[in-house]
């Protein structure tokens, strides 16, 4: 049984808050969040932290001006997700707007696996570049580095993902980096990838290339660094605001590029009322599909496709495509549960499934589902070749997931062929006929890092709503807000009686509530089909339904009791 609390509201601020014009709703939301004042909720472009306190970024837009001086090729090897796929447009599109010469490749997940590999920079080598450029990705590649450098190519690694016991002998940007300054640690791939060009930027107007009103607007890229941003589900700490802001400025704007646009149109969403949501559960899911099911080079043409007319129809596949994920991970859900119900999990630490026969490609997504809704950092595999088996996981607060696989490997040096990631998430290969000894391994140092209480889940919501604030307003004041990771979205908890229930779409159900003021209210409780008694206690989500012109206040509950 899951606890519901409320957060904690600091009258001061609040009372601050209110005093500069907020409503006392918003003032209450803020305050909880530790905003201290209204200043703290401007977003301009001014306010982001110096490029200067970035490690390695000078002498990384030192090498790229230099390349671009001498007409060098340059190549960007990009990860295979949404950050990836939006790090290696927003690099393409930012250096070719400076005059660069360059290209891309992204590693196909089934063939090459992750990173810059010594096979990757084997296929690299075949567009003959001077210079490779990792985004979203680079950061353990040890053995990649070295053997381009082999090859004479010079390598520049942005990546944001947590570095191992040894770094690349390259030029290195990435604020998680032993030695950087940079007071933003949660930068995604993307927002690393946007401050090298913001550095590049400043070393070409200083080396007078830019003749008068020839310099590029780099803010033209930050729908690209909003959608990554936020569907890499980084931190939302001030400076990723920012971006994530501006970015949302841009779409509902319609400054959007052809292929977020594109994203938009084939997903029935409407970008001039762009929303966090929309990035991390729209946008993001359909980019993250040629990923998971085939290769992440149709996501990033769509992103830099010249036209919209150009962009639909690779948005549309990517849409096709994320459909047949759903499907995919619909079957895999039900395998799980299956195995889940002959396992004694409230017994365990953790969770760890495989399935030689699962989709390596979807394998992160189940393992998300079964944490929800275990409350247990969650490990799912399935068999990549003969000679390996991938695994994707996903943790809980308390058990930081990549120092957790670290300390298994050191303690079993022979189990783990390769891994890395972030405290969320992870991922990671073995041997075949290692499972087993994985799960007991895991199992082990779940018990020995996670604090007491850690498998005590607990729901944080901001209260009750005064009876005022269900209103149309109210949501749509709340939807354009930038919320995410570690900035969480607001959501309340109350008390209804259950007027109406059905089952639609074979796993949600559509309700119709009486909230406590009398007030009858639509909602929908997705993943969850079995019936609800007459009178719950829900958390619940402020939204607005749109369904064939008509507008609506609708309810998206998250969990009952």
């Amino acid at each position: 049984m899951a606890e519901i609390r409320t957060r904690n509201v600091p009258d001061q601020l609040a009372a601050q808050l209110c005093s500069s014009g907020l409503s006392q709703l918003e003032a209450r939301l803020y305050a909880a969040r530790g905003i201290a004042s209204r200043a703290e909720l401007e977003y301009e472009l001014a306010r982001l932290l110096p490029y200067a306190q970035l490690k390695g970024i000078d002498a990384a837009a030192t090498r790229l001006a230099d390349a671009i001086a001498r007409r060098e090729r340059i190549l960007i090897v990009a990860d295979y997700d949404a950050d990836g796929a939006t790090a290696c447009a927003t690099a393409v599109k930012g250096l070719g707007l400076m005059g660069a010469v360059v290209d891309f490749v992204v590693p196909n997940r089934f063939e090459y696996g992750y990173g810059l590999t010594p096979e990757i920079v084997e296929l690299a080598a075949q567009k003959a570049p001077r210079l490779i450029v990792t985004v979203d990705n680079g950061i353990a590649s040890v053995a990649g580095v070295a053997a381009a450098q082999a090859r004479g190519i010079d390598v520049l690694v942005t990546d944001h993902h947590l570095p191992g016991d040894s770094l690349p002998d390259c030029i290195i940007v990435n604020p998680n980096q032993p030695g950087c300054g940079f007071p933003s640690k949660h930068l995604a791939g993307v927002g690393v990838m946007f401050y090298v060009l913001m550095a590049l930027r400043a070393e070409l107007r200083q080396r007078g290339v830019f003749v008068a009103g020839s310099e590029p607007n780099l803010a033209q890229l930050l729908d690209l660094v909003a959608l990554g941003t936020v569907a890499d589900v980084v931190r939302l700490d001030a400076n990723n605001r920012i971006l994530v802001e501006q970015g949302l400025k841009r779409m509902r704007a319609g400054r959007a590029c052809a292929g977020v646009l594109a994203l938009f149109n084939a997903a029935g969403r409407n970008p001039f009322k762009a929303s966090c949501f929309d990035l991390g559960f729209t946008l993001g899911p359909r980019l993250n599909a040629a990923g998971r099911l085939d290769d992440m080079s149709l996501g990033i043409a769509c992103l830099l496709a010249g036209s919209e007319s150009a962009a639909l129809p690779l948005a549309r596949e990517l849409d096709q495509m994320n459909r047949a994920r759903r499907e995919i991970e619909s079957g895999m859900r039900d395998e799980a549960e299956a195995v889940l119900a002959t396992m004694a999990v409230d017994d365990r630490h953790s969770i760890c499934l495989f399935r030689p026969d699962w989709h390596q490609g979807v394998v992160g997504i189940v393992a998300s589902r079964v944490k929800d809704r275990f409350h247990r950092p969650t490990l799912v595999f399935a068999e990549a070749s003969e000679s390996e088996i991938k695994g994707s996981g996903r943790s809980i607060p308390g058990l930081h997931l990549r120092d957790a696989l670290d300390l298994v490997s050191k303690r079993h040096p022979d189990l783990i062929l390769k891994f890395g990631g972030h405290a969320m998430a992870a991922g990671l290969s073995l041997r075949p006929g290692n499972v087993e000894r994985f799960t007991t391994a895991f199992e082990a140092v779940c018990a020995e890092l996670m604090p007491a209480g850690a498998l005590h889940r607990v729901i944080e919501t901001d209260g009750a709503l005064d009876a005022t604030d269900y209103a149309m307003d109210v949501a749509e004041t709340l939807e354009r807000q930038v919320w995410g990771q570690g900035f969480p979205a607001p959501r309340f908890a109350d008390t209804f009686r259950v007027l109406e229930q059905r089952v639609v779409g074979e796993r949600h159900l559509k309700l119709k509530l009486r909230n406590r003021y009398g007030l009858v209210i639509e909602a929908m409780r997705f993943q969850h089909a079995e019936p609800l008694p007459a009178d719950i206690r829900a958390v619940f989500a402020l939204s607005v339904n749109e369904f064939r012109g008509e507008r609506m206040l609708q309810l998206m509950i998250e969990h009952c009791e």
